[in-house]
Formats: structure tokens, sequence, C-alpha cells
């Protein structure tokens, strides 16, 4: 099961971090994602990063912002999200995939969190 939590309001320029705390099993062998969801879009991939190799992935979109980073030991991903935009407007949600190497497709996960919204006011 994997509960995100951190979304709010929060103005233009300012800063959020998400967290997803993950339990029923030990996200040290699992890639983890974030993704989002804007009204009327689809979702799409934001972070994600690979437990095999250290590697991150950013969106273009949010390269340089956005951080996506793990702490086993609590067993939780985090996103902190910078200079946030109302472009970042959107649900966000953890996945979690098993395996090796880096995945940013939807269907590359196997697990996914309810969703935390997110709303950058102007």
């Amino acid at each position: 099961q994997l509960v995100e939590s951190g979304g709010g309001l929060v103005q233009a320029g300012g800063s959020l971090r998400l967290s997803c705390a993950a339990s029923g099993r030990t996200i040290s062998t699992y890639g983890m994602g974030w993704f989002r969801q804007a009204p009327g879009k689809e979702r799409d991939v934001v972070a994600a990063d690979s437990w095999s190799d250290r590697s991150t992935y950013y969106a273009d979109s949010v390269k340089g912002r956005f951080t996506i980073s793990r702490d086993n030991a609590k067993n939780t991903v985090y996103l902190q999200m910078n200079l946030l935009k109302p472009e970042d407007t959107a649900v966000y949600y953890c996945a979690a995939r098993y395996g090796s190497g880096m995945a940013i497709r939807q269907r590359s996960y196997d697990y996914w969190g309810q969703g935390t919204q997110v709303t950058v006011s102007s």
C-alpha cells in the first residue's frame, strides 16, 4: 500500500514536499515514480528513480525544480517541489514497480497511491 501526503495549496514560487509511505513491502528493491494528472489531461510522469543504479529521471517541465529521493529505512519516497508554478496544479500519485532499471510509463508500475492534490495559485 502506498499513501501520499503533503499536498495542499501554495502560492506560485513556493515549495511543497510530498511524501509516499509504503507498507506491506520494502521499497528498497522497487523503482519509485511520481506522476501527476491535471483536470482534463492524461496522467504523466514527473520523476522516477531506479534503485539498482541510483539514477533519476525528471520530466522537462520540472527539471531543476523538483527532486525525487527516498529513505529506505523509513520505507518512504519524497518529491521536493520548489519554484512551483500554476501549471504544476494536479493530483500527484506515487507509484512503485518491482525490478531494476528505470521506467517512466504508467504501465510499468505495479502499485499506486490514492493521490494528493497540489494547487498552485498565481
